[in-house]
């Protein structure tokens, strides 16, 4: 008989999620050099150089313990987007606002409505705390079906979360789409509008979630500096919404969750207007580049909103995702998703991508 401590089914259940390895180790085990990583949607141009400053200067303070309460950090954002500073809830990567957030507004009675090909840290973090879950398929053209999603939730739904853009698609909803679902989704739901890549889109109607929301109480909009401002490894993500949600998101968080050196280094970021400009203009031209080079090799791709790439691979997404590794460029195989026909590609530097389209010219 086994002595192990007992555990929720949804527990064992769960399918962790399954981080690449460092390209050092890779490199060692396939035997290659000057590997390229395409495969996390980083900022290729590193962090802000402003945000590098102010960090720099608090790493001889990391005998103290940073500010619990994220003051001077909130105080920014409440300038930059007009809103009370009672109203911003900071996090160790919008992640970790994610998991709080079902933290403090679910139970295992409760039920969540979220995309079927959305962001997998939703199906993660609700499956951990076994909350009822309905997956709303896709629409064709790989955008949320926002009406079936606002027609799916019931009484025990506590929390929708939409990506807009959506990660691994790059796919988004307009404006008049989202505000027709904050208007029907029931309002005892609280709505999660997750803009991790807000920066980077460009479409004349994607919607800016901060404008909405006076159109619902219950709407929380989350940011992060890991995308556009390069500070992925600080781990720094903010939410937007009423105040009576954030401060029930810091009862129930962990104190010290973001420490000294990424509060300071996003209050920097947050600042470097030109670094945030450059990184968006050259994803923008980078990815009117690959697009067209990939659909004349034969790859189905389209125009993305975020900073990666959703490409079909003929073969497979495993088999497209192995063979680029022997030669040395990783990008993500989207088997945890149900995508299995597909895989996604950060767009990196111009010698990067181009190292990538030599890579996927050699296939055809």
């Amino acid at each position: 008989m086994s002595n192990r401590t007992q555990h929720p089914d949804w527990v064992r259940d769960l399918k962790p999620y399954v981080p690449g390895k460092p390209v050092e180790e890779l490199e060692r085990e396939l035997g290659i050099e000057g590997a390229i990583k395409l495969a996390s949607n980083e900022n290729p141009l590193g962090p802000s150089p402003k945000a590098i400053a102010a960090a720099a200067e608090l790493v001889t303070r990391s005998n103290l313990y940073p500010d619990a309460g994220n003051y001077y950090l909130k105080e920014a954002l409440s300038t930059r987007y007009g809103v009370n500073s009672d109203q911003i809830m900071v996090g160790n990567g919008s992640n970790e606002l994610l998991t709080l957030l079902v933290r403090a507004f679910t139970t295992t009675n409760c039920h969540a409505v979220i995309s079927e090909g959305a962001f997998i840290a939703y199906t993660i973090v609700l499956n951990a705390a076994g909350v009822s879950t309905t997956k709303v398929p896709m629409r064709p053209a790989w955008t949320h079906d926002l009406e079936a999603m606002a027609a799916a939730c019931t009484e025990d739904t506590k929390l929708l979360f939409v990506a807009n853009p959506n990660n691994p698609t790059g796919t988004y909803n307009g404006k008049d789409d989202v505000i027709k679902l904050l208007r029907d989704v029931p309002p005892h739901v609280l709505v999660v509008l997750d803009e991790a890549y807000f920066e980077y889109a460009w479409a004349s109607d994607y919607p800016d979630g901060v404008e909405l929301l006076n159109e619902r109480e219950n709407l929380v909009v989350m940011r992060t500096f890991s995308k556009s401002y390069g500070l992925a490894g600080l781990r720094v993500g903010y939410g937007i919404g009423p105040a009576y949600v954030a401060e029930l998101v810091q009862r129930v968080r962990e104190p010290f969750s973001v420490n000294i050196v990424a509060q300071t280094a996003a209050l920097g970021a947050l600042e470097d207007h030109e670094f945030l400009a450059k990184s968006v203009a050259l994803n923008f031209r980078e990815m009117k580049r690959l697009v067209p080079a990939l659909n004349s090799m034969g790859f189905d791709t389209f125009e993305t909103q975020g900073n990666f790439l959703l490409v079909k691979a003929p073969g497979g997404g495993a088999a497209l995702y192995k063979s680029l590794l022997h030669m040395g460029v990783i990008i993500r195989p989207l088997v945890p998703y149900g995508i299995l026909d597909h895989v996604r590609v950060s767009i990196g530097l111009p010698h990067e991508n181009d190292r990538f389209l030599e890579a996927m010219k050699s296939l055809v």
